[in-house]
């Protein structure tokens, strides 16, 4: 086993990097360079951090050639999205008209009727939790509210207070 030897400030820089990340991965890195440090042996290491003694040897040989820049941390791409991202005017377009607008019998939008409609409208086929995934990403609510907060009428107001006193008072109503 390869002894690890570290200077007090790269010993700082690595309990710092491993009390403030919020990636797991790079947090289980530097608790295994932490570890070994202190003269724990790699299979102990794996054991406790539940990886293979082949990663926590990895990972060391990492951190002795180019230390905590040896620790990168590769996320796969992943699939590209069906849908793009200039769709996102047009979509949201179709919700401040509403479902009326677009020729539909509804009141709201819902994320699978903007999936289909989307799907009538361009041929791009995708699920409803595309849609909602996509609209989060947007910023797009696929609802509209139903209601609306005007000011009341202040003479219907003071009618219906002056009423309200009458029934408390018991005395008959004026109509």
């Amino acid at each position: 086993m390869r002894q690890i030897r570290r200077t007090t400030a790269e010993q700082v820089q690595l309990a710092q990097r491993f009390k403030t990340t919020t990636d797991r991965r790079l947090r289980d890195r530097c608790q295994a360079v932490l570890m070994a440090s202190r003269g724990r042996k790699r299979k102990t290491i794996a054991q406790d951090l539940g990886v293979h003694c082949t990663t926590v040897r990895l990972w060391l040989k990492q951190y002795q050639e180019h230390g905590l820049e040896g620790f990168p941390i590769h996320w796969a791409p992943g699939q590209p999205g069906r849908l793009p991202e200039t769709l996102g005017p047009t979509i949201q377009g179709w919700v401040q008209d509403g479902p009326q607008g677009c020729g539909l019998d509804r009141a709201n939008w819902t994320y699978e009727e903007l999936a289909t409609h989307l799907y009538r409208t361009t041929g791009i086929e995708i699920k409803r939790t595309a849609m909602r995934v996509f609209c989060q990403r947007q910023a797009i609510r696929p609802y509209r509210p139903t209601y609306h907060y005007l000011r009341g009428n202040p003479e219907k107001q003071q009618g219906a207070q002056e009423e309200l006193a009458a029934l408390k008072n018991n005395e008959p109503v004026k109509g």
